[in-house]
Protein backbone atom coordinates (compact mmCIF):
# COMPACT_ATOMS: atom_id res chain seq x y z
CA UNK A 1 0.00 0.00 0.00
CA UNK A 2 1.23 3.34 -1.31
CA UNK A 3 2.31 5.14 2.41
CA UNK A 4 3.63 2.11 4.17
CA UNK A 5 6.89 0.58 4.00
CA UNK A 6 7.94 -2.89 5.40
CA UNK A 7 11.89 -3.54 6.71
CA UNK A 8 12.77 -6.66 7.70
CA UNK A 9 14.70 -6.12 11.08
CA UNK A 10 17.83 -7.77 12.36
CA UNK A 11 18.04 -10.12 15.45
CA UNK A 12 20.70 -11.04 16.78
CA UNK A 13 21.33 -14.10 18.37
CA UNK A 14 23.03 -14.47 22.08
CA UNK A 15 22.75 -17.13 24.67
CA UNK A 16 21.03 -15.44 27.35
CA UNK A 17 18.60 -13.69 24.56
CA UNK A 18 17.74 -12.30 21.19
CA UNK A 19 18.83 -8.99 20.45
CA UNK A 20 16.46 -6.89 18.35
CA UNK A 21 17.61 -4.17 16.02
CA UNK A 22 14.75 -1.05 15.35
CA UNK A 23 15.85 1.54 13.81
CA UNK A 24 18.99 3.66 12.16
CA UNK A 25 19.19 7.12 11.55
CA UNK A 26 20.96 6.26 8.57
CA UNK A 27 17.68 4.14 7.14
CA UNK A 28 16.09 5.11 4.45
CA UNK A 29 12.63 5.27 6.04
CA UNK A 30 13.87 7.13 9.12
CA UNK A 31 12.74 10.79 9.32
CA UNK A 32 13.64 12.94 12.50
CA UNK A 33 13.38 11.90 15.79
CA UNK A 34 10.00 13.44 18.15
CA UNK A 35 8.81 10.63 20.52
CA UNK A 36 8.94 6.59 21.41
CA UNK A 37 6.10 4.89 23.09
CA UNK A 38 4.88 1.37 23.76
CA UNK A 39 1.06 0.70 23.43
CA UNK A 40 -0.41 -2.18 25.28
CA UNK A 41 -2.58 -4.09 23.26
CA UNK A 42 -5.28 -6.68 24.92
CA UNK A 43 -5.75 -9.91 23.28
CA UNK A 44 -8.88 -9.82 21.02
CA UNK A 45 -9.11 -5.70 21.39
CA UNK A 46 -9.00 -3.54 18.79
CA UNK A 47 -7.71 0.27 19.16
CA UNK A 48 -8.82 2.10 16.46
CA UNK A 49 -9.35 3.86 13.73
CA UNK A 50 -7.01 6.73 14.29
CA UNK A 51 -5.43 8.63 11.03
CA UNK A 52 -1.99 11.08 11.31
CA UNK A 53 -2.23 14.49 10.05
CA UNK A 54 1.67 14.95 10.19
CA UNK A 55 3.28 12.20 11.95
CA UNK A 56 5.39 9.23 10.51
CA UNK A 57 4.88 6.28 12.44
CA UNK A 58 7.85 3.21 13.11
CA UNK A 59 6.18 0.51 14.49
CA UNK A 60 7.10 -2.69 15.63
CA UNK A 61 5.95 -5.65 17.93
CA UNK A 62 8.27 -6.01 20.55
CA UNK A 63 6.27 -8.51 22.42
CA UNK A 64 3.18 -10.75 20.88
CA UNK A 65 1.75 -10.32 18.24
CA UNK A 66 -0.53 -7.68 16.88
CA UNK A 67 -2.65 -7.16 13.77
CA UNK A 68 -2.34 -3.81 12.02
CA UNK A 69 -4.84 -2.90 9.31
CA UNK A 70 -4.62 0.15 7.20
CA UNK A 71 -7.11 1.78 4.98
CA UNK A 72 -7.02 4.15 2.37
CA UNK A 73 -9.83 5.83 2.34
CA UNK A 74 -9.45 8.05 -1.16
CA UNK A 75 -8.90 4.67 -2.67
CA UNK A 76 -10.99 2.53 -0.48
CA UNK A 77 -8.37 0.06 -0.35
CA UNK A 78 -7.17 -2.07 2.85
CA UNK A 79 -3.98 -3.55 3.75
CA UNK A 80 -3.44 -5.93 6.99
CA UNK A 81 -0.14 -7.65 8.47
CA UNK A 82 0.54 -9.75 11.06
CA UNK A 83 3.75 -8.71 12.89
CA UNK A 84 5.95 -10.66 16.11
CA UNK A 85 9.02 -11.74 16.25
CA UNK A 86 8.42 -14.94 14.06
CA UNK A 87 7.81 -11.83 11.27
CA UNK A 88 9.99 -9.42 12.92
CA UNK A 89 9.99 -6.09 10.86
CA UNK A 90 9.33 -2.59 10.82
CA UNK A 91 6.66 -0.49 8.99
CA UNK A 92 6.54 2.98 8.51
CA UNK A 93 3.88 4.90 8.16
CA UNK A 94 3.24 8.14 5.99
CA UNK A 95 0.28 10.66 7.23
CA UNK A 96 -2.83 10.21 6.02
CA UNK A 97 -3.62 6.34 6.45
CA UNK A 98 -6.20 5.51 8.83
CA UNK A 99 -4.81 2.75 11.09
CA UNK A 100 -6.24 -0.50 13.77
CA UNK A 101 -4.92 -2.96 15.68
CA UNK A 102 -5.32 -5.75 17.27
CA UNK A 103 -4.07 -8.41 20.11
CA UNK A 104 -3.81 -11.77 19.09
CA UNK A 105 -1.77 -12.96 22.08
CA UNK A 106 -2.07 -12.55 25.45
CA UNK A 107 0.50 -9.66 26.00
CA UNK A 108 1.13 -7.54 22.86
CA UNK A 109 3.26 -4.27 22.97
CA UNK A 110 3.51 -2.02 20.12
CA UNK A 111 6.78 0.19 19.57
CA UNK A 112 6.44 3.51 18.44
CA UNK A 113 9.29 5.90 17.13
CA UNK A 114 7.58 9.08 15.46
CA UNK A 115 9.15 12.03 14.09
CA UNK A 116 6.90 14.33 15.95
CA UNK A 117 5.66 15.01 19.87
CA UNK A 118 2.41 13.07 20.57
CA UNK A 119 0.09 16.23 19.99
CA UNK A 120 -3.78 15.43 20.77
CA UNK A 121 -4.31 17.84 17.97
CA UNK A 122 -2.49 16.23 15.36
CA UNK A 123 -4.09 12.96 14.65
CA UNK A 124 -8.21 12.22 13.89
CA UNK A 125 -9.95 9.51 15.30
CA UNK A 126 -13.16 7.40 14.39
CA UNK A 127 -15.35 4.93 16.15
CA UNK A 128 -14.28 1.20 15.02
CA UNK A 129 -17.88 1.06 13.31
CA UNK A 130 -17.78 3.67 11.09
CA UNK A 131 -14.91 2.32 8.63
CA UNK A 132 -16.34 -1.05 7.91
CA UNK A 133 -13.48 -3.92 7.95
CA UNK A 134 -14.25 -7.48 8.56
CA UNK A 135 -11.57 -8.85 10.59
CA UNK A 136 -10.80 -12.27 10.52
CA UNK A 137 -12.26 -14.47 13.41
CA UNK A 138 -9.01 -15.84 15.67
CA UNK A 139 -8.05 -19.31 16.12
CA UNK A 140 -6.67 -19.91 19.32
Amino acid sequence: MDGVILTPLEKIHHPKGEILKAIKKSDSSFSEFGEVYFSLIKKREIKGWKKHKQMISNLIVINGEIEIVFHNENTKEFYNIKISQNNYQRITVKPGLWMAFRGIKENNILFNLSNIEHDPNEATNTDLHKIVYKWSELIE
